[in-house]
């Protein structure tokens, strides 16, 4: 049987997570936010009382973690860290921080590999991130570089954090946004970038709606379902 993948990159706040859930569920697709996958093992970094760059600290306990993933009723991923469903959690700033810092270590990246691989063998999948179509995913079928201007994705951040209640301003949400794409950037395990066969897409002065259309009606012509 033959299964699909979609391969989704892009820097923080460009709108990954949201319109990848949405093609997911217009295509019966299964979702992947590996972005949540290395805020879990933040998390769990951080509950133990380590620095999110204390990269002996990481190393040592990075066999430790144990991530289970499920796509519940509603099509959202739930992500689950040694037994406990952490989804809430694992989404603030701070943990941002930390997936960001864990990311850019190989042995974590490595470590984290074949999950993300395994579940693209199994199932029709979307996987968002930012080396899906370079390092995790590189004969997808599909290959899409999703971004949008400096200050659309830290309005939009900041929006989301409001929502939750997350106490900050848009000025300290654009400054994280710009820190996380130098780091994403200038990282030498695996840094993000933009596949040479990926398909860029600007989403900058567009609602949801308009993103998800144009999104949409590039898959069906590409892959033809």
């Amino acid at each position: 049987m033959k299964f699909y993948s979609i391969a989704i990159d892009g820097p923080a706040g460009a709108g990954k997570s949201t319109l990848s859930k949405l093609l997911a569920k217009e295509l019966g697709f299964m979702y992947v936010d590996t972005g949540a996958i290395y805020r879990t093992v933040g998390y769990y970094i951080n509950l133990m009382g380590i620095g999110s760059k204390d990269t002996d600290g990481v190393r040592r306990l990075i066999d430790e973690v144990n991530i289970d993933i499920y796509i519940d009723e509603n099509n959202v991923q739930r992500m689950v860290l040694n037994g406990q469903d952490v989804t809430d959690e694992i989404r603030t700033p701070e943990m941002s921080k930390y997936a960001s810092d864990v990311s850019a270590m190989a042995f974590v990246r490595s470590f984290l590999l074949d999950m993300q691989r395994d579940l693209a063998k199994k199932n029709n999948v979307i996987m968002d991130g930012r080396d899906i179509g370079t390092v995790v995913l590189p004969e997808a079928d599909l290959k899409i570089f999703l971004t949008a201007s400096a200050e659309e994705r830290a309005r939009r951040r900041f929006e989301e954090y409001a929502a939750k209640g997350e106490k900050t301003t848009f000025e300290q949400v654009l400054a994280d946004i710009n820190q996380r794409d130098f780091n994403d950037s200038n990282r030498k395990a695996a840094p993000l970038k933009k596949a040479a066969d990926a398909i860029e897409v600007d989403t900058t002065g567009e609602t949801l709606e308009q993103s998800e259309k144009r999104i949409i009606e590039l898959v069906r012509e590409k892959l033809a379902i």
